[in-house]
């Protein structure tokens, strides 16, 4: 494939991905409302990934804080260890290091799950029977995601403040309260809101991506691997993207 079809094969996803995102913000606010299919997956991908997201948080913490001390000791700032993980965490890592394990987790099941239902024409039964699939299928998956990510996000944060606690006094001895006063000192309002907002973004990226590749999945089984995968390369990309995005909009706007 010559690289000007590949760029015309790029334009051509991009262009399906924003016209599907026209059709979800076209569709979620009319009526009926899936309230409890949107409960069910917000259970599903919220809690279900909360012990893989906190796991990975604790060790976030704990091996940046190891990491981090050595350089630390040598210039002789060793105090200033829970600023600099607590402001490191809660700006930058936490977000996107738990957004990349969301879609690797959330992302690839959307795909994956909407995958088989179209290649078992699932999909089409529901289209057939009267019942709205994108709404049911579509719509929920995005909403929870966008509304689930955040709150991981807080949590994994607040578990690797408490991992890098643990790492700190590996070697010496901090008290909790001393420890998170420190951090919390040093954190501003423009340290947490652009970094909370931007989670809502992962989200429905996440969301959108694994909900689109899976919904126009091709047939077969290759099909459905195919769209999983996809799910996770796109959503990974669309992250680094928009958080790149996000941080410039905050430097202009001086909340940095």
């Amino acid at each position: 494939m010559i690289p000007s079809a590949k760029f015309r094969r790029f334009l051509g996803e991009a262009g399906e991905l924003s016209a599907f995102a026209g059709r979800f913000f076209s569709q979620a606010p009319r009526p009926r409302f899936e309230w409890e299919e949107l409960a069910r997956q917000c259970y599903t991908i919220g809690y279900r990934s909360f012990p893989l997201v906190g796991l990975t948080g604790f060790i976030m913490g704990l091996v940046l804080t190891m990491q981090l001390r050595p350089s630390l000791v040598s210039y002789g700032v060793d105090s200033q260890l829970p600023v600099m993980v607590g402001v490191a965490i809660v700006r930058e890592i936490g977000p996107v290091i738990t957004a990349l394990i969301f879609a690797g987790k959330i992302g690839s099941s959307i795909g994956a799950e909407l995958g088989s239902m179209r290649v078992t024409e699932q999909i089409d039964a529901m289209e057939v029977s009267g019942t709205n699939p994108f709404k049911y299928l579509v719509v929920t998956r995005v909403v929870a995601a966008t509304l689930m990510l955040p709150v991981l996000v807080i949590l994994s944060d607040a578990i690797s403040l408490y991992g890098a606690y643990i790492g700190v006094n590996i070697r010496s001895v901090t008290s909790f309260s001393l420890f998170f006063r420190q951090i919390f000192d040093s954190l501003s309002f423009g340290d947490v809101l652009p970094a909370f907002i931007k989670t809502f973004l992962f989200g429905f990226a996440v969301g959108m991506v694994g909900s689109h590749q899976g919904y126009h999945s091709s047939k077969g089984t290759e099909g459905v691997g195919r769209s999983a995968n996809s799910s996770v390369v796109i959503s990974s990309i669309l992250i680094f993207i928009i958080d790149l995005v996000v941080v410039q909009v905050t430097d202009l706007l001086g909340l940095n």
